[in-house]
């Protein structure tokens, strides 16, 4: 009787921990609606599409800059009387001058040659809009193998409890089978103790497991910003065939995908635009230039003329910096290098990205050869399984060789199920690493 209670106690509290992982808002989630959920609630992709969209407005900044330059000035002033002297500072005498002075200004300039640098300066906005349009694909494909990731092991986990506690029911009806054995002198108590332990132990894995499926889910809610849910995946991994195209398909896609391929092409871009801004500050600048004056009084003439006078012109423009001779050379050696730098790192890009293909290729081939050699492992574990049953109800066999038979059939479902994500995962790395995810 003190036995039994005792048993009773360490279920309740092993189920305890149990109730407590349950508890919260449950949504049953597709790796379509992850995936809509990173796109809504990523942190990270929301600070760049912040990002991005300021290089979208640097494109605006740029045109702008093809604008006229108009520059106005009024000003008003009160003048004092002039004094006049000889050259020796003697025979001083004043000047009556008018005492209210205003001063009106416009100048307009419209550049027409700048030596093109007008428009590499949109098409270098323009290629670091790119560019952070090109960061935004790589933050979100990233994002979203987080999600995956977290995704599949929580769906690992609800496999592996439905695994364990199966073995917990098939554990729970051999020990009535060998009680009743050894009511009737057929069987030890000790036969009795150890599937006992057994029953603790396989309970102690399966709180284990609702503890880390409790942890990842926190995980996954943090990474979606969803709170107080238990997220529920409901894909069926368990005959998945995701794709069958080779590897020259996918190496091919990586090439036009890859984040970090079209980030190397984007640089190359605009190191040669640099090297065509460089060469323009080699050229001189000319500009169609207006400009009218109102001023009064008309100061220039002694005695000063108390009325208004206004000048204005229009005329072309040219401004050539001539220290650019000996300067810009430089700057412009140092973007062609820029140039050949940009090119070399593009060549070392596609050589990790084609490693990378070629990796995530091979381990999603081989995930299939595990996953089939997992489930006939599954297929002898249980044969296995149910001849030594047979064996141990007949007395052939002891308890601890039955035991040994129920651990490797665990064993065995156990990693058939770990098998069947795997190959998820593994086509989904794929995917990331072609750019595709």
């Amino acid at each position: 009787m003190n036995r039994q209670k005792i048993i009773f106690a360490l279920c309740l509290a092993f189920a305890t921990p149990h109730a407590i992982w349950g508890q919260g808002n449950a949504k049953q989630l597709t790796i379509h609606q992850l995936f809509e959920l990173v796109e809504a609630n990523s942190k990270s992709l929301k600070a760049q599409r912040s990002s991005e969209e300021i290089t979208k407005q640097g494109i605006e900044v740029a045109r702008s800059q093809r604008l006229p330059d108009i520059n106005t000035s009024l000003s008003a002033s009160y003048i004092g009387n002039a004094l006049m002297t000889n050259r020796h500072f003697s025979d001083a005498h004043g000047l009556h001058s008018p005492h209210f002075g205003n001063d009106f200004a416009l100048e307009a300039r419209q550049t027409i040659y700048a030596g093109g640098a007008l428009n590499t300066g949109v098409r270098l906005a323009e290629i670091a809009a790119r560019q952070a349009s090109i960061g935004t694909k790589q933050v979100r494909e990233q994002e979203r193998l987080l999600a995956i990731g977290e995704y599949l092991d929580i769906a690992k986990i609800d496999n592996r409890i439905k695994v364990v506690e199966k073995n917990i029911e098939l554990t729970e009806r051999l020990l009535n089978d060998i009680k009743a054995r050894e009511a009737q002198g057929m069987a030890l108590k000790n036969d009795i103790t150890r599937y006992e332990l057994q029953m603790q132990n396989l309970k102690l894995d399966l709180t284990k497991l609702h503890n880390n499926r409790s942890i990842l889910n926190h995980e996954l809610c943090n990474t979606l910003n969803v709170k107080n849910t238990e997220l529920i995946p409901i894909e069926d991994f368990t005959n998945a065939k995701f794709s069958d195209r080779a590897e020259p398909t996918w190496q091919a896609e990586a090439t036009d995908s890859a984040p970090s391929l079209l980030s190397a092409r984007t640089k190359i871009e605009e190191a040669q635009q640099n090297v065509k801004m460089a060469r323009s500050n080699m050229l001189p600048k000319v500009a169609v230039v207006a400009a009218d004056n109102f001023d009064g009084p008309i100061t220039y003439e002694l005695p000063p003329i108390n009325k208004n006078i206004n000048i204005w012109y229009i005329g072309i423009g040219i401004n050539y910096n001539l220290s650019s001779l000996f300067k810009s050379n430089k700057q412009l050696r140092q973007a062609k290098t820029a140039v050949r730098l940009s090119n070399e790192a593009l060549n070392v890009a596609a050589e990790q990205v084609n490693n990378q293909v070629q990796q995530a290729y091979t381990d999603y081939q081989q995930s299939y050869v595990e996953l089939e050699t997992q489930r006939k492992k599954v297929e002898l574990a249980r044969q296995n399984y149910e001849v030594v049953n047979d064996r141990y109800l007949n007395q052939l066999v002891l308890v601890t060789d039955m035991l040994d038979a129920s651990n490797v059939r665990l064993d065995a479902e156990l990693s058939e199920v770990d098998a069947q994500i795997n190959v998820a995962f593994t086509y989904y790395k794929l995917l990331y690493t072609a750019g595709k995810l």
